[in-house]
């Protein structure tokens, strides 16, 4: 039977479809990206295209760079924007494509998480959907062999999300990558404010704090900070900045930051 691929959606728009050309891209990206202590179980980071959020996402996923080979399984959870549903969302996929080639579906995981209330494969949702796509090549460059979990928030809560990551929390071959932006459409003064409130919330772990105008991802977000708060997470802020200190105009941005979880006496 031939292997289900789910194929690039946004690759030419969001990132360059040429694999040369997105490979030298991200390359720049980690290079100058900061190097921060610890070695974070799991990060946020966006999810636009990568002239604006690009920097941003390689704060968080250079601190991964030390664990290329120990990291072997990477849970995605990312919002749907195009697909409305109750609860979260996986994908039939065996594989999916972006220009630097296929990344393997951890399939047994997908059906361990079948068994979870409110979880259910939805082809639909993943089709289009560019939340967890782009966060695929900054993983294959980065990681060295790794399968991916792909999963989706439609309408969900805290404890359902959480329950997701507490299924696969594994050991040190396990890490999460929740994709989220922050705000949308201020201007830039007015967008730093609102996210420096939103990354308080996510430092000081409070899922309560961050409403749906402060983080798209806010879903995925409040779930992995309830995960946090049980197994003794700290959170480093990594990077915070908008659109208009990447490539856009400062009158109409959109946030975004890295964050790092990592053992409390870490």
């Amino acid at each position: 039977m031939k292997t289900r691929i789910r194929p690039a959606a946004v690759a030419g728009r969001f990132y360059p479809a040429d694999a040369a050309s997105l490979r030298q891209m991200i390359q720049s990206f980690l290079a100058t990206a900061p190097r921060t202590g610890g070695d974070p179980k799991a990060i946020i980071a966006p999810h636009a295209g990568y002239v604006y959020s690009g920097p941003i996402a390689a704060s968080a996923y250079a601190s991964w760079a030390a664990a290329r080979d120990t990291i072997r399984r990477v849970v995605l959870v990312g919002p749907s924007h195009f697909v409305p549903f109750r609860g979260l969302a996986l994908p039939s996929s065996e594989a999916f494509e972006t220009p630097l080639g296929e990344v393997p579906v951890d399939r047994e995981a997908l059906q361990r998480l079948l068994a979870l209330p409110r979880v259910q494969l939805l082809d639909e949702a993943h089709t289009n959907e560019h939340s967890l796509e782009v966060q695929l090549p900054f993983l294959q460059t980065v990681l060295n062999r790794f399968s991916i979990v792909p999963v989706l928030a439609g309408q969900a809560s805290d404890s359902e999300v959480c329950a997701v990551l507490e299924a696969l929390w594994g050991g040190p071959e396990t890490r999460f990558v929740i994709s989220s932006d922050l705000s949308h459409y201020l201007d830039s003064p007015t967008a730093r404010r609102v996210d420096r409130a939103t990354a308080k919330a996510i430092e000081g772990l409070r899922p309560e704090d961050i409403s749906e105008e402060q983080a798209c991802g806010r879903i995925p977000i409040r779930g992995l900070l309830a995960a946090a708060r049980g197994h003794d997470l700290r959170v480093q802020t990594l990077d915070l900045r908008n659109s208009g200190d990447t490539a856009g105009s400062p009158s109409r941005v959109v946030g975004y930051g890295a964050f790092a979880f990592v053992p409390a006496g870490a």
